[in-house]
């Protein structure tokens, strides 16, 4: 039985592309991607203009956007600068994501695997004794 788009849990981040409301000049494309990487509105605007003057296509991707991107969603909710500093951190790239997670967890196996080197050697079961004879 084939499930509803609705019924998969949405991304807790709230950095999404979306078309800007507020921050536009002819369809919202560039403010929302300003907003979406953080970047200066204006910049973007301008490489828009370069992009448009030299490289033809970009006119066409821009309508292409404005038609296909949603407008940011009413009442969206502000983020405080420490949250918008912790999403822009998250990449939401799977592959970028799954190789810092393994590169974690292999530190943190070999963390753990001086960890019991230490506690099962002779040297710690003697400093254990020695403790223990000092607390006495």
């Amino acid at each position: 039985m084939p499930r509803d788009y609705d019924d998969y849990p949405a991304s807790p981040n709230p950095k999404r592309f979306y078309r800007a409301r507020q921050d536009k000049i002819l369809g919202g494309v560039c403010g929302g991607l300003a907003e979406r990487f953080g970047w200066e509105p204006t910049l973007v605007r301008i490489g828009a203009i370069l992009l448009a003057l030299f490289g033809g296509p970009a006119v066409l991707g821009y309508f292409i956007a404005w038609v296909i991107v949603p407008k940011e969603p009413m009442g969206r909710p502000s983020l405080s600068a420490e949250e918008d500093a912790f999403w822009r951190g998250v990449s939401d790239r799977p592959t970028a994501t799954f190789g810092n997670l393994k590169y974690t967890f292999m530190d943190l196996e070999d963390r753990l695997k001086n960890l019991e080197r230490s506690v099962t050697s002779d040297e710690w079961r003697l400093r254990k004794e020695f403790r223990d004879l000092e607390g006495h």
